[in-house]
C-alpha cells in the first residue's frame, strides 16, 4: 500500500519568538487553566496546508517549496495582536496575529501558490491572514471564563520580532500526545537587496 504524508508548508519561528509566545501563554493559561494550549515548540506559521500527499506528490510540492523560495528576499516578522477565530461567544481558536510591512510575506504566499497551482495543487481563495495558534477551544467557555478571555485579549501586549530566512515543507503527524512536525525540506528565501545610497 502506497504510504501518504500529512504535509503542510509553512515558516518557522525562531527562539526568541517562541519565547516571547510562550510567556503570553503561560499569562493566559493562570487565568484560563480549563483550555488546551498548544506546545510552544510546535508552533509554525502556516502558508498552505496540503493534507495527505502521496511520495510523488510530496516530491511535487517539495519542488514548489524550492522554486518560490528564491524568488522572495528574507523578511522580518513582528507579533501583533491577540484574537479569535468565531466568536468570543463560541470561540474555537485563539491566535497571534503576525504583522510584516515590507509585503514579503504576502509575497511569498502568492508565489508559493502560483507555484503549487502549477504542480495541479488546490490551494486556499480566502485572503491570507497570517497567524499563529496558541490554543484550540473544544468546549463551551463558562461566562466568567469568556470575560476572562475578553480581557486578556484587550490587555495582552507582546513586543517580539524575528528574520526569516527560509521555507519549510513539514510533516504532521497526530499522536495521542498531540502533533508531532518534521522538517522534511527548508529552503533559502532570496537575497536581500540592499537600498542603494546616492
Amino acid at each position: 500500500m502506497q504510504s501518504v504524508t500529512r504535509t503542510f508548508i509553512a515558516l518557522d519561528l525562531d527562539e526568541s519568538l517562541r519565547r516571547a509566545l510562550a510567556s503570553v501563554m503561560r499569562q493566559m493559561a493562570e487565568q484560563l487553566p480549563a483550555i488546551r494550549w498548544v506546545d510552544p515548540a510546535g508552533i509554525h506559521l502556516t502558508l498552505a496546508f496540503l493534507g495527505d500527499l502521496t511520495d510523488e506528490r510530496l516530491r511535487e510540492a517539495m519542488q514548489a517549496a524550492e522554486a518560490a523560495a528564491p524568488q522572495v528576499a528574507p523578511f522580518a516578522c513582528h507579533l501583533s495582536h491577540l484574537g479569535l477565530f468565531d466568536s468570543l461567544l463560541h470561540p474555537r481558536v485563539i491566535w497571534m496575529g503576525v504583522h510584516e510591512p515590507s509585503g514579503n510575506l504576502q509575497q511569498l504566499h502568492r508565489v508559493l501558490n502560483q507555484e503549487l497551482e502549477q504542480r495541479g495543487f488546490t490551494v486556499e481563495r480566502r485572503p491570507f491572514s497570517p497567524h499563529l495558534t496558541l490554543a484550540r477551544i473544544k468546549a463551551p467557555l463558562k461566562p466568567e471564563e469568556r470575560e476572562r478571555l475578553q480581557r486578556l485579549l484587550l490587555e495582552t501586549k507582546v513586543a517580539a520580532s524575528s528574520k526569516v530566512g527560509q521555507l519549510c515543507v513539514m510533516k504532521s503527524e497526530l499522536l495521542r500526545s498531540g502533533a508531532r512536525y518534521t522538517h522534511l525540506g527548508d529552503y533559502v528565501l532570496g537575497e536581500e537587496h540592499e537600498e542603494e545610497t546616492p
